[in-house]
């Protein structure tokens, strides 16, 4: 069923939102054409937490409350120093020599584990579209390959018992799933899928109290619930917007915050008509990010 509930206008004036996060009582999000990662509060009062020159996409947060970012064009992971640095940042793990194209979204486990997915080719190339793999930084800061030919292994997200580790591959047309090696150092096995979405480019995501993932479409004009072995049970149209990105937070949980911009590419974010909408719903949020 399609959702009849519209969408309001949380934060406006944006490039490129994506890979939103809510922590701490805020929502964090990276802003690839600003070169920005950002935090909005309850309000939408934006909030500049740190430059980064190559372009952020995926954040989170180590154990000890360090917050990472991949910077995409370099394949870095970068650690944002807190306190009177302002912002200041430091490589916390190189990827280049891992991946044929930019880096893009990350999740970050309990234990620090960073699993980070890469295009698999040069997107604004106009390159041949390929199968990539996804990579997990180690706490120990070495680089291992967590999983083989995905394609264009994307949004991510970890069911809260750890154990199942939920991944959007957008040019596979498909949602895939992996168990989570938790007792160990994360290897993931048993992939199976989750959901196909043939006709879908399923982008960034996030999980619900019911096991069920909201997607963002970002070709299709709208966000999907999916769940496994069902496929699609809900979805919000988006109008002549494209959702690249969501999130489910505020302070119970119930508001989705999805990510919108006229299209990709650096001359749609000079356009600045990127904006971050929030749109109550039934089930919480669950699990990480």
């Amino acid at each position: 069923m399609t959702h009849t509930r519209t969408p309001e206008v949380f934060v406006e004036g944006l490039c490129f939102a994506e890979a939103p996060r809510w922590h701490a009582g805020k929502l964090w999000f990276s802003d690839f054409f600003r070169h920005e990662v950002l935090c909005a509060d309850a309000s939408g009062r934006l909030e500049s937490v740190a430059h980064v020159p190559h372009s952020p996409s995926g954040l989170g947060w180590l154990p000890d409350g360090t917050m990472l970012a991949v910077s995409m064009h370099d394949c870095t992971v970068l650690a944002i120093e807190n306190g009177n640095d302002n912002g200041a940042t430091r490589v916390y793990a190189n990827l280049s020599k891992y991946v044929p194209g930019p880096c893009n979204d990350m999740l970050v486990d309990p234990s620090g584990r960073a699993y980070v997915g890469n295009f698999g080719f040069n997107l604004y190339a106009d390159e041949p579209e390929r199968a990539t793999d996804l990579l997990c930084v180690l706490p120990d800061g070495s680089v291992r390959v967590a999983a083989r030919e995905l394609r264009f292994p994307n949004g991510m997200a970890l069911t809260p018992d750890g154990r199942t580790l939920i991944v959007a591959e957008t040019f596979g047309q498909r949602i895939s799933a992996f168990d989570v090696d938790v007792e160990g150092n994360g290897a993931l096995s048993r992939r199976r899928v989750f959901a196909d979405l043939a006709g879908s480019y399923p982008d960034g995501l996030c999980l619900d109290a019911e096991g069920a993932v909201w997607v963002a479409d970002a070709r299709g004009n709208r966000v999907l619930r999916v769940k496994e072995g069902a496929g699609i049970v809900d979805s919000i149209a988006m109008g002549d917007e494209q959702c690249y990105a969501c999130m489910l937070g505020g302070e119970d949980g119930h508001t989705l915050f999805l990510c919108a911009a006229p299209g990709i590419g650096a001359e749609n974010g000079a356009r600045r008509a990127g904006r971050i909408l929030a749109v109550r719903v039934d089930v919480p949020h669950a699990g990480l990010p």
